[in-house]
């Protein structure tokens, strides 16, 4: 998919941030749309389709948190790349975002070189999505995961996944009992550019076990993690 091809939707309340932001994305060719609350941004993301959204956490209106689960409650766009913007601390923005269903974050004052590279490597999901249509349905135990729809079936119950959980999963479970180095792990499912805190994959693993199942993940220590059936 060329740059050209590629919708990005910014939703801030600050003007000098979209204006910012708006400028850099642009200038890489991408086509860049904007949103300065969370109530426009939802309707702008059902309108535009955009592949990425990029969403401020405190707006007027609705929060970025809102809106996030919004957008993933909307046919078409459970699937979208959402990343946050925020300045606020690790512990409330982005265990919250993630929660919401966001899968990733970017932290104010923003840098345009390091925002660059990061909507890159998010982006690059794009293509490795298109690299795996070939192995779409996997099976293992009870469970049955469906890349192409980004859906799960564990023991005949459909559950959808926030886009980095369903990563996340199809990574560990595409070799049952192997256990995954975290940085592996944030090399595979966030990408080698992407930085990310040191409790993104913990904060993760939590929200799969909690829908898929507690000892279906194993902790090793010190090392990573690994899918146990």
């Amino acid at each position: 998919m060329k740059k050209k091809d590629i919708r990005i939707l910014l939703v801030d309340d600050e003007p000098d941030i979209l204006e910012i932001v708006s400028y850099n994305l642009s200038n890489e060719g991408y086509e860049v749309f904007t949103a300065s609350n969370g109530v426009e941004g939802v309707a702008k993301a059902k309108k535009k389709q955009p592949h990425l959204i990029i969403l401020d956490v405190m707006m007027p209106e609705m929060d970025g948190i809102e809106a996030c689960e919004n957008i993933r409650n909307t046919p078409g766009l459970e699937n979208t790349i959402i990343t946050f913007l925020t300045a606020r601390g690790e512990d409330y923005s982005q265990m919250a975002g993630f929660d919401a269903g966001a899968d990733d974050y970017i932290t104010k004052p923003i840098k345009p070189k390091v925002l660059v590279s990061k909507v890159k490597a998010l982006l690059r999901r794009l293509k490795e999505n298109d690299a795996t249509e070939t192995e779409d349905v996997l099976k293992v135990g009870n469970i049955v995961i469906d890349r192409e729809e980004y859906k799960i079936i564990n023991n005949g119950d459909e559950i959808i996944l926030p886009r980095k959980e369903f990563e996340l999963l199809a990574l560990l479970t595409s070799k049952p009992n192997k256990v995954f180095k975290r940085e592996v792990i944030l090399d595979k499912v966030w990408g080698n550019e992407v930085v990310v805190g040191g409790r993104t994959i913990d904060v993760h693993i939590r929200k799969l076990r909690e829908k898929i199942g507690e000892d279906n993940f194993k902790t090793v220590k010190g090392v990573g993690y690994k899918f146990v059936l």
